[in-house]
């Protein structure tokens, strides 16, 4: 490999190292234009919602709440909730970008998602330098490519009445399980004992604050106390 190269990645390379997140950004982006659709919303919809909002699960969380016709306030504030950690991924990798003007370090900020996030991160751990021309590279190729999936999900969509009956509405909560899988087999003893203890008091603290606020609330609100308490005592 042409450490040189490597030293000063291009925009080119960058969207060459999205390639293989493209796969999970293609399906994902189908289930959330086919459950769009279910939502009653138009493919131009969709394709706005995609490029607005740019989140697999805020996407498939507004879809579910327009259904059950959620007021718009509510909406609102859950999708600013979930996305709430992109706040953090973006403080992680902000040391590396200190050197560029603000408006760049926005629109290097504003289109990060987990995935890219992930690429940066392991490209990071594996000493390689990481400029704005390689994030945008790899920002931007995963944007189009998760942009045209939600809107030929949505067309697609027009051709399946129920996409329940297909689990479409299940594939993001599914990936993320797989992932949670995958990291747990690889987990210390020690570690998945701290995260079920976890688990259990997000349960129990869902049960609690169920009794003075929605659901919708009482889920958003113990996870971000036990998430906040996990911070705590993760030593």
């Amino acid at each position: 490999m042409d450490r040189n190269r490597e030293a000063s990645p291009t925009f080119m390379q960058g969207i060459k190292d999205c390639v293989p997140t493209l796969l999970g950004y293609i399906s994902i982006g189908f289930a959330a234009g086919i459950v769009g659709t279910s939502a009653h919303l138009s493919i131009l919809e969709i394709g706005l919602l995609s490029a607005l909002v740019y989140a697999g699960a805020s996407q498939f969380i507004i879809c579910a709440m327009l259904i059950s016709a959620s007021p718009v306030s509510a909406i609102i504030a859950t999708t600013f909730i979930v996305n709430l950690r992109h706040f953090l991924m973006s403080a992680a990798l902000a040391p590396h970008f200190s050197a560029y003007p603000l408006l760049k370090n926005i629109g290097i900020g504003s289109l990060l998602t987990d995935e890219s996030f992930g690429v940066a991160s392991n490209r990071i751990a594996r000493g390689f330098k990481v400029n704005d021309r390689w994030m945008n590279g790899l920002n931007v190729a995963a944007y189009l490519t998760w942009i045209v999936s939600c809107m030929a999900g949505g067309w697609l969509g027009s051709w399946i009445t129920d996409p329940v009956v297909y689990g479409l509405d299940f594939s993001l909560t599914a990936m993320f399980v797989a992932l949670l899988l995958l990291q747990i087999s690889a987990m210390p003893s020690s570690k998945l004992r701290f995260y079920l203890t976890l688990i259990i008091y997000v349960i129990i603290a869902m049960f609690v604050l169920s009794f003075f606020f929605t659901t919708y609330m009482a889920v958003l609100l113990s996870t971000l106390i036990v998430a906040t308490i996990g911070v705590v005592m993760d030593k």
